[in-house]
Parts: structure tokens; C-alpha cells; sequence
């Protein structure tokens, strides 16, 4: 029998099961390429103004790092740079989701072994989960091809767009499909691939923020960094300007490398098994562990150190442009605005930088609290929660004790973030102290709305537990669109205010208030309750 024996039923089936979850990405991602299109037209009237636009990105370090490098002052050009880093992370997000849910969350559940009782090849499951980001993109390049003409882009450029995105979502598709080989459970590939889409952005970001920009003052040059990043090769592309389809060899040869390499790494391991085995624990557990907070603790400490790794890059780099943000801000009204849009200051322009970049601190964070809380339907449709409530721990302590260490863990995330880029900005402007003081009280202020969306996480567990992924990951995007694109195209003001980002008060740029802030835990609270009382009163589903 072939190793790729009835891989068109196991796509079938993969197919009706993400029916719902890939519609939602494709419409919503096609939805938000639209709205960015179509702002643009509206936002910036003539060439003049798309032109002064454009100069005030390339001036800044801080927007090349977060939206990208521009090619041009046409519409399209201008669009891209607002959106294209967005379209390739959600691509990259929906094709990993995709793949690990058909290939390691099918071992981790039992379901790869049943349906292998069948005549069934080895391969087919991956196989088939391949196919079906394959096809899940081919769709996302047919609905970007779409809505960016009815937007009233060129038809040539848009379609070089949506195969960038297309072609981006692919490779990491591939990366998904190795990462679910290498992890022994589903969180940790999807942990794996999320790591490698977000340092695949910041080295993207490195790449525009040191570019080099040409004579015109329009156009930024990426340096050879964008090579090393798929979401550079997307803008390598160059969409709307040179419109290099000869660069989507690589994202697309990058993806079948990818593929066979995950192919052989699945043909060497046994079910169910990673290539990185668990090294086998002491013969006693430490005492810390006989309650639901020390398992808790334990369960997610390796995930902590790995996101407060990354953070404290972050945090880094962000402290490290304040100072040059700050002099590029002094003389630019224009772009100064821009930035107190995303991040709601209006004081000094160092400080409204920080404030932007703060706000999307806080939602990265919130990442980890997402990933974090999931791990309660994991251990749940795993089987492993039945036995543990069969002892003497009640479901209300076994949720608190996963919920006291995504918070504690999101608060040192956000401590060492404003730590990182409070040394690194009082470094270099030569007030360390006032630089850890300012930055570290803006990185924590963003802790009530992380807590907002713990609680989403821990309802919705409570009510529709089958749901939790596609609503939790749901949730943080919106929060990201809204937080960094929602006054850009000027979405209305009740759309905003979805996000409890939006409610924060912009520091170090504002002065504080304690209002907003106490009625945003008081609603996290609130919802992490009612999710928990839920919960204890619903059976165990699988």
C-alpha cells in the first residue's frame, strides 16, 4: 500500500471540519486588505499628499520597523506599506493553525491512530494537511485577488500582492509541518511555528528600519536582512512597484524544502512521538507540584522563558529607536499624529512613539496569555484533565491555578519589556532611571486589558469549549487590527473601542488614570468568573 494511500478522503474530511474556522480567515483577511485599500483613496486626496506621506515613513525608523518598507507614492504603494506585513502574519497564522490541527493535534488526540487502522498510508495525514493549506491559500489569493481591484487598485499589482501573501502563507505552512514533527504535542508545534512567523517579522522590520533610502525620499531599499524572512520575500515582491513575480520562487521553493523535510522527519518517528523526546522527570515530584498552581506553573515555564526572551528583544529594540524617533518627530506634526492614533497620546513625540509601541507590546503579551489559557481545552479533550479531577482538585482550583500563572506570566512579560526598553532609551538619551521609571509604568498599564482577553478566553472555554481556539486567536487579531489599523482607516469609533487596548490611557505620553483602569479589571474579573462557573457546570467535553 502507498504511503499516500486515501489522502483525498483525509482532505475531505480536513476540509469539512475547518469549513467554518477557514472562511472566517479568508473573509476576514480579505476584509481587511479591502478596508486598507480603500482608506487610502480617501485618506490621502492627490499625489501631494501620498508624497508627504510617504517621506513621513521613511524618516521614521519606528514605522519602517512596524509597517514596512514603501515602493512608491501610488495608492497601492501606499496601502502595502499599511498592510502587507498584517496580510502575510495572518497568513502565516491561518496555514500553521491549519497544518498542526491535521497532523500533531490529530496524534495528541487519538485520532491519527484510529483512522490508521483503516487502509491508510503513513504520509496521508500530513499529506492531506498539506493540501489543505495549500488550498486554503490558493483561496486567499483569489479573494485578495478580488477585493484590491474593487478597491481601485491596478489588477497586475494586486495580483502580485495576493500571491506574495499566498505564496508567504505557504512557507510557513512548510515550517508548520517540520515544527509538528519536531514537538511531541500540538502546543508546542504551534508554539515553534508562532516563534519562527515572529522572528520572521522583526527580522523584516530590522531589515526596512535599516534601509537605505533613495534620492526621491519615497522609496526604501531593504537590507539583505529581508532575505532571511519570508515575510521579506513578500516584500520583495514589491507590489505596486517593480512587481518582481520571480521573487515567489523562494517563499514557494522554501515550502516544498520545507515539506520534504517534514515527510522524512514523520517517516523516522513513531505515532504520536517527537523528534524531540521528553527527557524523563525525577522518580518524586518536588513538593511545589502536589497542587493545581505548582502543575500550572510547571506546565507553562518553558513557554514563559521563551516569549520573555523574544519580549525582552523587543523591548530592546523599541527602547533603542526612542531616540531617534524622538528627533525625527520634533519637526513632523503629521507623523506625530499618525502615532497618537495608534497609540492615543498626545504629549511629546518621544513619548507618543512609546505609547504606540507600547500598545502593541501589550497585545503580544496578550499572545502568551491566549496560548497559555488554551492549554485548559488541551488538557481537557487530551484526557489527562478526567484523571486529575478524579482526585481531591475541584475544577474552580484547577482553573485558578492556570489562570494566577498566565496573569503573573503576562505581568513579568510586560516588566520585562518596559525594563528592556527603559534601559536601552535611558542609555542612550543618559537618564537611565527616568527611562526604566517611564517606560516599565507604560508597559504595565497595558496589564487590565491583557486580563480582558484572559477572561474572553476562560468564557468562552466555558461555554463553547470547542471554540476556544478559533475565538480566543480571534479575539487578540481583532485587538491588533483595531489597535494598529483601526485609526488609520478610520474605522468608527464604536469599532475601536471593541479593543480594550483602546481604553488604556496612553502612557508615558498622558498622564495616568485609574478610572479606565479599574473598571477593565473589574470586567476581567467578571469574565473570568462567569467563564469558571461555567465551566463547573458543563460536562467534560471531548
Amino acid at each position: 500500500m502507498s504511503e499516500y494511500a486515501n489522502t483525498q478522503p483525509l482532505l475531505k474530511l480536513a476540509l469539512r471540519r475547518d469549513r467554518i474556522q477557514l472562511s472566517v480567515w479568508l473573509y476576514g483577511t480579505a476584509a481587511l486588505a479591502y478596508s486598507a485599500a480603500s482608506s487610502v483613496g480617501k485618506t490621502y486626496a492627490d499625489e501631494a499628499a501620498r508624497t508627504d506621506a510617504v517621506k513621513l515613513l521613511t524618516d521614521n525608523p519606528a514605522l519602517l520597523l512596524t509597517r514596512g518598507a514603501p515602493v512608491g507614492t501610488s495608492e497601492g504603494a501606499l496601502a502595502m506599506v499599511q498592510v502587507l506585513t498584517f496580510l502575510c502574519v495572518l497568513a502565516g497564522l491561518m496555514s500553521t493553525f491549519a497544518v498542526v490541527r491535521h497532523t500533531r493535534q490529530n496524534e495528541e488526540s487519538g485520532r491519527a491512530e484510529l483512522v490508521g487502522a483503516a487502509p491508510v498510508g503513513r504520509q496521508a495525514g500530513l499529506a492531506a494537511a498539506l493540501l489543505l493549506a495549500l488550498q486554503a491559500n490558493a483561496g486567499l489569493f483569489i479573494f485578495l485577488g478580488i477585493v484590491l481591484p474593487l478597491a481601485g487598485l491596478s489588477i497586475g499589482s494586486s495580483l502580485v500582492a495576493a500571491a506574495a501573501v499566498a505564496a508567504t502563507g505557504l512557507a510557513f505552512a512548510g515550517v508548520a509541518a517540520v515544527t509538528a514533527q519536531l514537538s511531541g504535542t500540538s502546543r508546542g508545534a504551534n508554539s515553534l511555528a508562532g516563534a519562527v512567523i515572529a522572528v520572521a517579522f522583526l527580522i523584516r522590520g530590522i531589515a526596512d528600519a535599516g534601509g537605505e533610502v533613495t534620492a526621491s525620499g519615497t522609496v526604501v531599499e531593504s537590507s539583505w536582512l529581508s532575505w532571511l524572512s519570508p515575510i521579506g520575500w513578500a516584500q520583495r515582491t514589491s507590489p505596486f512597484g517593480e512587481d518582481a513575480w520571480w521573487v515567489l520562487a523562494v517563499p514557494l521553493l522554501f515550502a516544498a524544502a520545507a515539506a520534504t523535510v517534514a515527510l522524512r522527519l514523520s517517516a523516522r518517528r513513531d505515532l504520536g512521538a517527537g523528534v524531540f523526546e521528553d527527557r524523563p522527570g525525577p522518580a518524586s515530584a518536588a513538593p511545589g507540584l502536589l497542587g493545581p498552581y505548582g502543575l500550572a506553573r510547571r506546565l507553562h515555564r518553558g513557554s514563559l522563558i521563551g516569549w520573555a526572551i523574544g519580549i525582552a528583544v523587543l523591548g530592546a529594540v523599541i527602547g533603542g529607536m526612542g531616540k531617534s524617533a524622538g528627533d525625527a518627530l520634533k519637526d513632523n506634526a503629521d507623523l506625530t499624529e499618525t502615532l497618537g492614533k495608534i497609540g492615543g497620546g498626545g504629549g511629546a513625540p518621544v513619548d507618543t512613539f512609546f505609547a504606540s509601541m507600547m500598545v502593541m507590546v501589550g497585545a503580544i503579551t496578550a499572545g502568551f496569555v491566549v496560548q497559555a489559557l488554551l492549554r485548559l481545552r488541551a488538557e481537557e479533550t487530551s484526557g489527562r484533565l478526567e484523571a486529575l479531577l478524579a482526585t481531591a482538585v475541584g475544577r474552580g482550583r484547577w482553573v485558578a491555578g492556570h489562570v494566577a500563572v498566565a496573569v503573573a506570566g503576562s505581568l513579568v512579560l510586560l516588566l520585562v519589556a518596559g525594563l528592556a526598553a527603559g534601559l536601552t532609551y535611558g542609555a542612550a538619551a543618559g537618564d537611565v532611571g527616568a527611562g526604566v521609571a517611564d517606560l516599565t509604568g507604560a508597559a504595565l498599564v497595558q496589564a487590565p486589558a491583557v486580563l480582558v482577553l484572559a477572561g474572553v478566553v476562560v468564557l468562552v472555554f466555558g461555554i463553547a469549549p470547542a471554540a476556544s481556539s478559533a475565538a480566543a486567536w480571534g479575539a487578540l487579531a481583532l485587538c491588533l487590527v483595531v489597535g494598529q489599523l483601526g485609526a488609520l482607516l478610520k474605522l468608527p469609533q464604536a469599532v475601536r473601542d471593541l479593543s480594550p487596548f483602546s481604553h488604556l490611557p496612553a502612557l508615558p505620553a498622558v498622564d495616568a488614570e485609574a478610572l479606565p483602569l479599574v473598571l477593565l479589571t473589574a470586567v476581567a474579573v467578571l469574565l473570568l468568573w462567569a467563564g469558571t462557573a461555567l465551566f463547573g457546570r458543563r460536562d467534560l467535553a471531548a
